[in-house]
């Protein structure tokens, strides 16, 4: 069987054969902005904006940063918060410790996670300042039981 570091880029994450990588020997220290999609293979502290494309860490790949993408493939470590206008994903290999913000997200089974997700539809905006839900009021049981 062959090893995971054998196999081609490409095989393991099929979306990144067009996508900019950031290769295993590579460290970042700072902030990320592209037009493009995004793979990361090595380590990243700092912040990611790909806010039209996709950021995929892959199973090499150790992230530390605030990121804001249109979608978030997770196969690696990921400690920080995740806004993705579309969708995260966060594989079986993968662990995320932080919040999520995106309408869709998706955790497979084995997967690491660590945080609050708030699923916001699309192009809704955060409820801050709205009025609390009415807390429900406690049950209690009718006289002719409490005998």
């Amino acid at each position: 069987m062959a090893s995971e570091t054998a196999t081609p880029v490409e095989a393991r994450h099929p979306a990144a054969s067009s996508a900019a990588l950031i290769g295993k020997s590579v460290v970042v220290k700072g902030e990320l902005e592209g037009s493009e999609d995004l793979l990361i293979e090595g380590q990243v502290e700092g912040k990611i904006e790909l806010r039209d494309h996709t950021l995929t860490v892959g199973q090499g790949g150790r992230v530390k940063a605030q990121v804001f993408a249109k979608g978030v493939v997770v196969c690696g470590e990921l400690v920080g918060n995740i806004n993705a206008s579309e969708a995260v994903e966060i594989r079986e290999s993968g662990a995320v410790d932080g919040d999520i913000v995106s309408p869709r997200v998706a955790i497979a089974d084995g997967a690491h996670f660590r945080g609050s997700i708030d699923m916001q539809r699309k192009g809704q905006a955060p409820a801050k300042g709205a009025a609390a839900p009415e807390s429900p009021t406690p049950w209690k049981i009718p006289p002719s039981y409490g005998a």
